[in-house]
């Protein structure tokens, strides 16, 4: 506006702009002024193509272009409770509503119209402009904060739910009910839009330090971004791209923060794990820990650590006790406790002393009185448990009496 200003012809004075909206797919520009409105087409950045101009109603703080069509909403501040819904391109008025109070806000697509009071929002059907609900005793709205989907295949309607915290109510134009509603904030909400399809919601509080963005219907929290730490902001605008994979927010520090929304992955990046070294020696390797599967546990075996396991001085059958309990018992024989041992059951892995087995008992205790010395030093080696193998092993230590 201030180029325009400085092109205009000596004693023309531009006038003051005092609101301006783009259509629903970003192809116009229009802009409210105190002498009237105007309409831009945004098919190029550099210049801007003026498609209509009108200076019929002066003070308009509201007007809104259905996308490229020839129908435009206005509000002025002489009638601030009145609705204009012109055809530019005819110069004709096609009808007007009054309402209860100010008019805050107004959200239109192919489907539904919407008008936003503090107390109330009303839809019209935008075909022949019949009302066709009106939402009464809402949460005061003094900012007439409202989001409706350009999709018409759906036309969600968003606002909010309290006053004090950040609760969005989620309504559906086309079958004129509540669909949900969600918790996105603490704080009182300063920003919602939706995407181009209607299938994401995204939200801003009045702190302005985290945006959230929602899927709909459901309600499910999909993404997360801090736009600042301790400085609280004011967000004045938020708006997807047109293919989702960007959101962009501004707000009163004079910058604009561009989010992009990656695509979600059920895996993290692996993570470098401990080095084993000291554990089994140099033979053992670190690997990368990964995240666990969906209902198996930490200590369960399954794809976890994976590492090397070093070398057995004995034969695996020779020192288990399920394969040759005449071993485990010789070898228990020369403890003075009981070794435990792992045993895998119904219920999963638990911890069974040998003496409870009568047959290892027995052999356990003819071993203690057939040996008077001990010649036999068993060494301490635990090994892991194997996602490959899926078995668990225990030698036990056993230690001159």
């Amino acid at each position: 506006m201030e180029a325009e200003a400085a092109d205009a012809p000596p004693g023309r004075v531009e006038a003051a702009l005092s609101c301006f909206s783009f259509n629903q797919d970003c192809t116009s520009l229009a802009i409210g002024t105190k002498t009237g409105y105007k309409l831009f087409s945004l098919s190029s950045v550099e210049q801007l193509d003026q498609v209509h101009g009108s200076n019929e109603i002066p003070d308009v703080y509201i007007v809104e272009r259905l996308f490229s069509s020839s129908l435009v909403v206005v509000v002025s501040h002489t009638k601030p409770r009145q609705m204009n819904v012109y055809h530019f391109k005819k110069g004709t008025e096609i009808c007007n509503y009054c309402y209860s109070s100010n008019i805050l806000s107004i959200r239109l697509n192919r489907q539904r119209l919407l008008v936003c009071l503090e107390e109330s929002i009303y839809i019209h059907n935008i075909k022949d402009m019949k009302l066709l609900k009106t939402l009464l005793d809402i949460p005061s709205n003094p900012t007439g904060l409202c989001a409706l989907s350009i999709n018409h295949s759906n036309s969600y309607l968003a606002y909010p739910g309290s006053q004090s915290t950040g609760e969005i109510v989620l309504y559906d134009g086309n079958s004129l009910k509540m669909v949900c509603t969600i918790a996105a904030h603490e704080g009182t909400l300063a920003a919602i839009t939706f995407n181009s399809s209607g299938s994401k919601l995204a939200s801003a509080s009045e702190k302005g330090t985290v945006i959230r963005v929602f899927s709909v219907p459901e309600g499910q929290k999909l993404y997360e971004f801090r736009r600042g730490m301790k400085r609280y902001v004011t967000i004045s605008s938020l708006v997807f791209s047109m293919d989702s994979q960007f959101l962009c927010a501004s707000s009163n520090t004079e910058t604009v923060h561009i989010f992009k929304l990656e695509q979600l992955t059920d895996r993290q990046p692996p993570r470098r794990a401990f080095h084993l070294e000291r554990l089994h020696g140099k033979d053992a390797h670190g690997g990368y820990q990964l995240p666990p599967r969906p209902g198996v546990g930490h200590d369960e075996p399954g794809q976890g650590l994976r590492h090397r396991t070093p070398e057995l001085l004995w034969a695996e059958e020779h020192l288990h006790p399920v394969h040759d309990p005449e071993t485990a018992a010789a070898a228990s024989s020369l403890l003075r406790w009981t070794p435990l041992h792992l045993q895998f059951g119904p219920s999963g892995w638990r911890r069974m002393r040998l003496n409870q087995n009568p047959q290892l008992a027995e052999l356990r205790n003819s071993r203690r009185e057939q040996r008077k010395r001990p010649q036999t030093f068993l060494t301490s080696v635990v090994c892991c448990n194997c996602s490959q193998t899926q078995r668990i092993h225990s030698l036990h230590r056993a230690r001159v009496l």
